[in-house]
């Protein structure tokens, strides 16, 4: 099992990135979904009475979402799959400033499982064993620290108005962001920690699909952050109550 947190700081306040996260998710669900494929949401409800980072927090909302993949996997996978297979479960508790997220895999069963857990804080990504990990745990645990501004994004990926060095908000003012380590300077600031573990147990593979998961976790979280900021001008100034109608009606959309 591969393990790796992931920083990823933003000209935010943690109240802030609640909002546009979560405006950014029903955004990108629909950017994604169409043709049968893409994101189907089952379930999106108040939770209660689960206990998550050691009891600290216990409620929140929880969702439960399929992804359909089938073209959005590697070839190589493709090739090696079964028909039917090629579909991942989404749990997710959010109880900010934490969440949970599990992903599994009906075909793959107990064989694959990947979990991320997402530490919000209001810092400038040097806080240490956020999640409260055994030392031993932590001592296997690689730290990325990814730079919304300067790390590369694939030619595919990159739009110049989701480019956080181009990108002015009307609103806010903030932007564009430049310069190495541009979040020491930064006001607002705040820190996503994301530890992501993967296991695949797929014999001759494993090794491979979990770097390949891995890699692949840090290009989505990479892309995603870059629009959250750059989408900033969308998002900001909408309440919770605004976001749970965008959802509501973003789910007719996607089923549709």
């Amino acid at each position: 099992m591969l393990f790796k947190e992931f920083r990823v700081p933003l000209p935010l306040t943690v109240d802030e990135y609640h909002l546009g996260q979560l405006w950014a998710v029903t955004e990108a669900s629909k950017r994604e979904t169409g043709g049968g494929e893409g994101i189907e949401v089952l379930t999106n409800e108040p939770f209660t009475g689960i206990p998550l980072l050691g009891d600290k927090f216990s409620s929140g909302q929880y969702t439960y979402k399929i992804f359909h993949l089938k073209n959005k996997v590697p070839a190589f996978i493709r090739l090696l799959a079964p028909e039917g297979s090629l579909e991942v479960h989404e749990k997710s508790w959010n109880a900010y400033p934490y969440t949970k997220t599990l992903y599994t895999n009906p075909y793959l069963k107990d064989d694959f499982f990947i979990c991320i857990e997402t530490f919000h804080a209001a810092d400038r990504g040097s806080t240490e064993n956020i999640h409260n990990l055994p030392r031993d745990k932590w001592r296997s645990v690689e730290v990325v620290m990814v730079d919304i501004v300067n790390d590369p994004v694939y030619s595919g990926d990159y739009h110049p108005d989701e480019d956080p060095s181009k990108f002015v908000s009307k609103k806010t003012g903030r932007g564009p962001l430049k310069g190495s380590q541009w979040w020491l300077k930064s006001e607002p600031v705040m820190t996503c920690y994301k530890l992501v573990s993967c296991e695949v147990r797929w014999f001759g593979l494993q090794t491979r699909l979990e770097r390949y998961i891995q890699d692949f976790e840090r290009r989505i979280i990479t892309n995603f952050h870059r629009q959250v900021f750059c989408w900033l001008d969308e998002w900001y100034g909408l309440t919770m109550g605004d976001i749970r109608h965008l959802e509501d009606y973003s789910k007719i959309e996607l089923d549709q």
